[in-house]
């Protein structure tokens, strides 16, 4: 499965990748673990005796940009483990056991125990929030506490790809410079300077939107919960959106009002919240995990 449209993309992509790391501000270490579907890179930074938290980045992007405003303040209180989401634009390689019976909780389960550890907290944003709650519904002995950033709870079997093409399209298709711009502001409004006004960040983007092939990461299937699961994670599980995210108008914020999960709003944010208002995130994200129950 190729994850890169060609070499020079791949190139692009990651040394601008890189560029992004060191503006993280913080001391890091990268390391690659080994999974039965192929390698999987993760940045880890903080002191290791503090509690572990994993971070698990959204579709078509990769832990680099997305922790950028995030971990140095989180790495602080934790030990951060940013995860690049196998089969999407990062570090990760899958093999040719990345195929139609991949499974998320067996990939996540090997991560966790290939860094010798038994509980962790998790995080994630967009699809990374799928991911956090996904594993602690089937793992719930291994998960402490869960934040899901710009993300829902999955019910009702809709299509994730209709509703990505709705407000992707059409600019996704024709990666200009202009239509990167264009489309970032689509996705987060009022605060697209937090992105806009990052040369690196716009470069990083825009290689991405040029270069990564997107059904590299067809085998993550999105598989929607039931009454009882949702139940299951609700007492453990914080969620933090922003009320102009294109996906909460498309039905998220309902969901987590509707099941009245611990949810909170945020004015005037949109899609990339974390980046967004990230002082704030990071806050809401260290009260939660740091406070006991």
């Amino acid at each position: 499965m190729k994850v890169y449209k060609s070499a020079k993309a791949q190139k692009n992509v990651l040394d601008t990748y890189d560029k992004l790391l060191r503006m993280w501000n913080v001391d890091i270490e990268e390391t690659d673990i080994s999974t039965t579907y192929g390698t999987t890179h993760v940045i880890t930074c903080g002191d290791k005796s503090k509690p572990p938290l994993l971070l698990f980045h959204g579709v078509g992007d990769n832990s680099a940009l997305m922790w950028l405003y995030n971990a140095k303040e989180l790495a602080r209180h934790f030990w951060v483990i940013a995860i690049d989401t196998i089969g999407g634009p990062g570090k990760s390689q899958p093999n040719s056991n990345y195929n139609k019976d991949f499974d998320d909780i067996r990939w996540i389960d090997e991560i966790i125990t290939g860094l010798n550890l038994d509980k962790v907290f998790i995080a994630g944003v967009s699809n990374g929030a799928y991911l956090a709650q996904y594993y602690g519904i089937y793992k719930p002995e291994r998960v402490l506490k869960m934040i899901c950033l710009a993300g829902t709870v999955p019910v009702g079997g809709g299509s994730p790809i209709k509703t990505m093409m709705k407000i992707f399209l059409p600019e996704a298709l024709f990666p200009t410079k202009k239509n990167t711009e264009k489309l970032l502001r689509k996705l987060s409004g009022k605060n697209s300077d937090v992105f806009i006004g990052n040369s690196v960040i716009m470069e990083h983007y825009l290689w991405l939107l040029k270069g990564f092939n997107n059904m590299a990461m067809r085998f993550h299937k999105l598989i929607s919960f039931d009454d009882e699961q949702i139940n299951s994670i609700r007492d453990k599980t914080l969620y933090l959106a922003g009320d102009d995210d294109p996906f909460m108008a498309l039905g998220g914020k309902e969901l987590l009002l509707r099941y009245k999960m611990n949810a909170k709003f945020f004015p005037d944010v949109g899609h990339g919240i974390n980046h967004e208002i990230s002082d704030e995130v990071n806050r809401q994200m260290i009260e939660y995990l740091s406070c006991r129950g």
